[in-house]
């Protein structure tokens, strides 16, 4: 009996199992790792929707924010423009286009630059809303899964959900018939 007992001592430890510490260094505890990686997504989450937290209350930032609206429109109908003068005054275009065509590379490339940046830049910031708008919306994941599940339990397509089991005033209640006002006038009438 002592070498058994010596030999479970060492496999399985005093207090402490020691196949069980043998195998998770070759292969994660799925439990443990379920919890660091709830906590790592909780945690990811708090800092997400923090870092998109800034208020916006001044009017100087009310102004710049309607000022960057407007190059976008500008721009969509100064080229809508530019098709419509090309149709109603041909020589008036023409004599623009010229104008333009005299316009150095060189400030056509800088044109180029401040037109990406400019788009990239609210690119960006719709991006970012876009983003806390999730980060919102993510939070009502878990309320929302509970009423689902709720609502799919009411299904009457549901395994026993008209089931009265032991409750017999139930079953009574549920094979009498509902009174019909309607019928019972016709009947009457009839």
């Amino acid at each position: 009996m002592g070498l058994m007992e010596r030999m479970f001592g060492v496999l399985f430890g005093n207090g402490a199992n020691v196949v069980k510490d043998t195998v998770e260094v070759f292969r994660e505890n799925a439990e443990a790792g379920s919890a660091r990686a709830h906590t790592v997504q909780v945690q990811a989450m708090k800092e997400y929707g923090a870092e998109f937290v800034t208020p916006r209350q001044g009017w100087f930032d009310r102004f710049m924010d309607g000022l960057n609206r407007l190059p976008r429109p500008a721009l969509a109908l100064g080229t809508l423009g530019l098709f419509v003068s090309a149709m109603v005054a041909p020589l008036w275009f023409a004599e623009r286009m010229q104008g333009i065509a005299l316009v150095p590379e060189p400030l056509w490339w800088l044109l180029g630059v401040i037109v990406s940046f400019y788009f990239g830049a609210r690119h960006q910031v719709k991006a970012q809303q876009f983003q806390r708008e999730i980060v919102g919306t993510m939070a009502y994941v878990p309320q929302v899964m509970k009423n689902v599940a709720a609502l799919r339990k009411l299904r009457a397509q549901s395994v026993g959900v008209a089931a009265t089991g032991e409750d017999a005033r139930l079953t009574a209640t549920a094979i009498t018939p509902d009174v019909n006002s309607a019928l019972e006038e016709w009947r009457r009438r009839g």
